[in-house]
C-alpha cells in the first residue's frame, strides 16, 4: 500500500471551498428570512404562523451550524498556518483523521440544508396556492 502525503495546501484548498458553500448557505438563509417576514405580514392563520414560526427556529439552527463550522475551519487554518511558519508542509495523522471528520460532518449538513430548502420551497409553492 503506497503512502500519500497530504499536504497543508490540499487541507487549505478544501477549506476555501466549505468557506464559500458556507457563505452561500448564510447567504441564502438571510433571503430564506426576508421572505418568512413578508409571509408572516400576509398571513393572520395560527397554523400558518406556525409553519412560518418552525422554519424560521430551523434557519436560525443552521445558521448556529454555520457560525460553528467557519469557527472550526479558522481554527484548523491557524494550526496549518502555524505548521507553515515552522517549515512543515504537512501535518500529523491527529489532524488529517479531524480533517476528514469534518469533511463528512460537512457531507451530513448539506443533506440536512438540502432538505431543509426544499421543504421551504414546496411550503412557499402550498403558501402561494392558497393565496390564490
Amino acid at each position: 500500500m503506497k503512502n500519500e502525503l497530504i499536504f497543508n495546501s490540499d487541507l487549505h484548498f478544501e477549506h476555501k471551498l466549505w468557506r464559500r458553500e458556507l457563505f452561500l448557505w448564510e447567504d441564502e438563509i438571510k433571503s430564506f428570512k426576508n421572505r418568512l417576514e413578508e409571509l408572516v405580514k400576509r398571513w393572520s392563520d395560527k397554523e400558518m404562523l406556525a409553519q412560518l414560526e418552525h422554519f424560521q427556529n430551523r434557519f436560525i439552527l443552521h445558521e448556529d451550524v454555520i457560525n460553528k463550522y467557519q469557527d472550526h475551519i479558522n481554527m484548523h487554518e491557524t494550526i496549518i498556518a502555524n505548521s507553515s511558519k515552522k517549515g512543515k508542509d504537512m501535518l500529523d495523522i491527529s489532524l488529517v483523521k479531524g480533517h476528514i471528520e469534518f469533511r463528512n460532518k460537512m457531507e451530513v449538513q448539506r443533506h440536512i440544508y438540502g432538505d431543509l430548502k426544499n421543504e421551504f420551497f414546496k411550503f412557499l409553492t402550498n403558501s402561494f396556492l392558497l393565496l390564490m
